[in-house]
């Protein structure tokens, strides 16, 4: 699986030890591989949300940092708790993809 991630870039230290611990990154003979590109995140808390940045209603820009790495289906689910665990967004983004790994 290749999967990315946005968080906050004060927040994509701490995600990619839990990505690493939780078994995310692997490839080979080595762990914690991880590739990022920095960008601005964009949303608006609707009602109902909870926002840990940002205020109900109004548009929000955050840098943000996007993480991209691999992971084993065996540890899928455990990387997806470990991001879920730190990441500080009430609904983080999480894509997940296959690929082959040659």
């Amino acid at each position: 699986m290749k999967l990315f991630v946005t968080v906050p870039r004060e927040n994509a230290d701490e995600m990619r030890q839990a990505i690493g611990e939780a078994g995310g990154g692997k490839i080979g003979n080595y762990s914690f591989c991880t590739f990022s590109v920095h960008g601005i995140g964009r949303f608006k808390p609707e009602e109902g949300s909870n926002p840990s940045i940002g205020e109900i209603g109004e548009r929000t820009e955050v840098e943000e940092e996007k993480i991209e790495f691999v992971c084993a289906h065996e540890n899928l689910a455990a990387v997806i708790a470990a991001i879920k665990a730190v990441h500080p967004y009430e609904e983080p983004a999480i894509d997940a993809f296959e690929v082959e790994i040659f």
